[in-house]
């Protein structure tokens, strides 16, 4: 309805003032706001800054390195190509890729089937079963690296191979099977019940039931197990140090900086060629990676 000349305009109505204590809520609320993303930039500053260094460095003639430049004057990305024509840095790439992708998948089929059993199966001893586990998180490495090396390399004669380091994660992985078995918990018993009572026997309820919704979990886990094996640098140097055609990154980079440590940028852009695929990997995981972890533990 149109407005007529004869009626007259109200005026808006006016704003309450702004009391004191309003006011001092407001700035409170902004100087909180500026403090706590203050704090996230300098975090993130403290994170992102070396890694800036090592890309720069990696980026530099051999004569600027020593400097105290932090850009490049040129940017030397031949760098990357000399070190990827080092003898037997592909073969170290393909040595890892192999260690890490078997590893992962061998740990995550393993530790599963374990795990569902210990979260959703009723027997005598799953708690024993459980504390076992826990155990075995606490013991470190170290420990039975003798009486395994001596297994290995004695009994089954596979030293200077990876094998050692991957055929046990055919075995499970204890940290792997307790984290999937606290995620597992959080899955209500009532889908399980519904699939066993459509006639799905345990295997095919782990399969067509379980694993789809724990996919944050697994995720979870296969990164974790996935970034331990890619940056292990203790298995490699025990069972594959005598044999340079099974060396992995983690274990090469060091020979690698033995043989250029005058050259600071070639050892930069190796760092970089080994780091970038682990950033890419988080980067485009980093979702199911946060979802897995803060689920896991809800219940237990």
């Amino acid at each position: 309805m149109t407005q007529t000349l004869d009626q007259p305009v109200r005026p808006a109505p006016a704003k309450p003032p702004v009391t004191p204590a309003e006011r001092t809520a407001r700035r409170r609320a902004l100087l909180e706001w500026i403090a706590v993303h203050a704090l996230g930039v300098a975090a993130a500053l403290f994170f992102v800054l070396p890694f800036v260094f090592v890309v720069l460095t990696s980026l530099m003639s051999d004569d600027q390195t020593l400097t105290r430049d932090l850009v490049p004057d040129t940017w030397e990305w031949g760098n990357y190509t000399k070190v990827l024509d080092t003898p037997g840095f592909l073969t170290w790439w393909r040595n890892t890729l192999l260690y890490a992708g078997a590893g992962t998948a061998l740990t995550v089929a393993s530790s599963v089937p374990v795990a569902y059993a210990l979260a959703k199966f009723r027997f005598r001893g799953r708690n024993l079963s459980l504390m076992l586990v826990i155990s075995m998180m606490m013991l470190p490495p170290q420990v039975i690296i003798i009486p395994m090396y001596l297994f290995w390399a004695k009994q089954l004669d596979l030293s200077g191979t990876l094998w050692p380091l991957i055929v046990p994660m055919a075995f499970g992985d204890a940290f792997s099977i307790f984290l999937l078995r606290q995620f597992l918990t959080t899955i209500p018993d009532e889908y399980l019940d519904a699939a066993r009572v459509d006639g799905c026997g345990e295997l095919r309820t782990l399969l067509k039931v379980v694993l789809p919704m724990a996919r944050p979990g697994i995720a979870a886990v296969a990164l974790f197990q996935f970034f331990y094996a890619w940056n292990d640098y203790f298995g490699p140097q025990i069972y594959a140090s005598e044999n340079p055609g099974a060396w992995t990154l983690s274990y090469g980079l060091e020979s690698f900086k033995g043989a250029h440590h005058t050259d600071w940028n070639l050892t930069m852009a190796a760092t970089v060629l080994v780091m970038a695929p682990v950033i890419l990997v988080f980067f485009f995981a980093q979702k199911a990676f946060v979802e897995g972890v803060t689920l896991t533990g809800v219940k237990g």
